[in-house]
């Protein structure tokens, strides 16, 4: 009888505490190579944990709900080739003692917002070097908050997770056991205070919003009660948070698109085995202008300006459990033809739910392309940390002056929103500008 042998979660881009949320296997059952055992939901994205070999299960050491992060274990498997697995550590007999709950680690009393989006991991701190000279905080510390007693009752990933939405968590109810705060409680906080107009730090006079309308909507016809889906939840938290705290502005306008669209069915005619569509001549012209414009590909932290030198795209993609961006990297060093072999894969990897944590981070700009459906504009909501997001509504034909007569020319809306601390109007004017002359004369992205 072959050994038994741990399936571990293997790694999952840094997400810790990540939820199961689908078991597919159960005792007895004969599983192959990299066939599924579990299924993982993180911010945004889902993903399965395959098997390490082919072989049987013999024990199960998880279940629905539980949380997991990289290195734990799974289940218990009988290698059907035990030469396959020799290099494996076989698992102990033993059964290892619970956890315990790990010590809530110091944090200041007000939170202050950070700007990353929650599906972006936090960035590593680089080390101070060892002659720095020590320094003093230029905070003030409550030595009584700090105490084991009065500090948040909270896991790493939540203390996160609240920092990012800037939720001071002395200020969250833990609804767990013995007070320990989940990311349901910081998500129902941030709501409670965006209805309430209280400041999740603590300080100013808040949105001073009237509260919510309690409506029985039964009394007034037949109704029915749909629970909103998980990445729904993430996302609206997400969306009210930059809606909130970016001053938005929305530039429109119009690109003439006819010899781009004639040369882009010449090329998906050329080549067949890919699906050639508008949206990757968009991100190279995005591209073009992200490098005349570096303010455009940038972050705000504080009072400083973080500018990119990669350019790297989101791109938002319609699921039937909402909205999500997928992040295509190195999108300046790639053609065409491979900008949409890659987008083909990337979509249907987030239609299947099959993106990973490192799909969806790192993005600089985001394009949200509502061609398809429909539309003649509209705002886009900035995707933090990010400072700017193209709108691409459909595509019309439109009769257009050339100087002497109107001739029918295929007009595309464009709607560039952009954060008003970092950008004004005169630059995203002429951002907008240098896209519609980049997507109406292709030969403007070779200069």
């Amino acid at each position: 009888m072959s050994a038994l042998t741990e399936a571990k979660v293997p790694d999952i881009g840094g997400s810790k505490d990540v939820p199961v949320i689908e078991v597919l296997i159960k005792v007895g059952d004969t599983v192959k190579k990299d066939q599924g055992l579990i299924t993982l939901e993180s911010d945004k994205a889902t993903m399965e944990v395959p098997a390490p070999f082919a072989g049987t299960v013999r024990e199960l050491k998880v279940k629905l709900g539980d949380e997991l992060s990289e290195g734990d274990v799974v289940a218990l498997i009988e290698a059907a080739d035990e030469v396959a697995v020799s290099s494996v550590k076989p698992a102990s007999s033993e059964i290892p003692a619970p956890k315990k709950p790990e010590p809530a680690a110091p944090v200041v009393a007000a939170a202050v917002a950070d700007t990353a989006p929650a599906v972006v991991a936090p960035a590593a701190v680089p080390a101070v070097a060892a002659s720095s000279p020590i320094r003093t905080p230029p905070v003030s510390f409550d030595a009584e908050a700090l105490m084991p007693a009065n500090v948040p009752y909270a896991s790493p990933s939540v203390r996160v997770f609240a920092r990012e939405l800037g939720v001071d968590l002395s200020k969250v109810k833990g609804s767990e056991r013995g007070g320990r705060i989940s990311k349901v409680d910081v998500q129902q906080f941030v709501k409670s205070a965006l209805v309430s107009g209280v400041a999740s730090s603590g300080g100013g006079s808040g949105l001073n919003l009237i509260p919510w309308p309690q409506v029985d909507f039964a009394k007034f016809g037949a109704i029915e009660s749909q629970p909103l889906s998980r990445i729904k939840k993430i996302s609206g938290a997400n969306l009210a948070r930059n809606w909130a705290m970016i001053p938005h502005v929305t530039q429109n306008d119009e690109a003439d698109i006819t010899e781009m669209d004639l040369f882009r069915k010449k090329l998906a005619e050329e080549h067949k085995e890919v699906k050639v569509t508008p949206l990757v001549f968009m991100m190279k012209a995005v591209v073009a202008a992200l490098k005349k414009y570096p303010n455009f590909n940038a972050s705000l932290e504080g009072d400083n300006l973080i500018l990119k030198k990669y350019f790297h795209i989101g791109i938002a993609v319609d699921t039937p459990d909402g909205l999500v961006v997928p992040v295509i990297r190195d999108v300046d060093k790639k053609g065409l033809l491979e900008l949409a072999a890659e987008l083909a894969v990337i979509s249907a990897k987030a239609r299947d739910k099959k993106l990973g944590p490192n799909d969806m981070q790192g993005g600089c700009f985001s394009i949200s392309s509502l061609g398809g459906i429909g539309g003649t504009g509209f705002t886009p909501i900035i995707n933090a940390p990010e400072v700017a997001i193209l709108g691409v509504s459909k595509s019309q034909i439109k009769p257009i002056w050339n100087g002497t007569e109107f001739t029918p020319r295929l007009m595309l809306p464009l709607s560039l929103s952009y954060d008003h601390r970092v950008i004004d109007g005169a630059a995203a004017a002429r951002f907008a500008s240098f896209l519609t002359q980049s997507l109406a004369d292709l030969r403007q992205l070779l200069l």
